[in-house]
């Protein structure tokens, strides 16, 4: 089982869709990464050396903000857009949909399980 990251890529898939599971690498940067170590995207995980997990490895360090850092530099743009009070920062506040989706009638992944209203009939 190959480590890249600090994450455990499953071994029996292609190595363009085991990249995925890395936080902050999808299939695009998956492709490039794949085409900046010289590797064939359609090898499977099990079937690259270590040599090639070592390219990948150092591919993925030098060019992408992955995992641990990626989540914290999300976590700390979040902070900052609620610590500046603006409007975005707010609807964070509240748990509530930050894009401009409507709120009337769904929205209740964001905002949770419905409560009833007493007396409302």
């Amino acid at each position: 089982m190959a480590r890249i990251a600090g994450v455990n890529i499953p071994t029996n898939k292609r190595i363009e869709i085991a990249l995925t599971y890395i936080y902050g690498i999808g299939r695009v940067s998956a492709l490039n990464v794949c085409q900046k170590a010289g590797i064939e995207p359609g090898l499977r995980v099990n079937q690259l050396s270590d040599d090639d997990v070592i390219k990948i490895r150092e591919t993925i360090d030098a060019d992408y903000s992955v995992e641990g850092d990626l989540r914290r530099e999300v976590s700390m743009n979040i902070k900052q857009l609620m610590d500046l009070g603006s409007y975005r920062g707010l609807r964070h506040r509240r748990r509530l949909p930050v894009r401009g989706q409507r709120t009337h009638t769904n929205a209740r992944t964001r905002k949770g399980k419905a409560k009833p209203i007493a007396g409302k009939k």
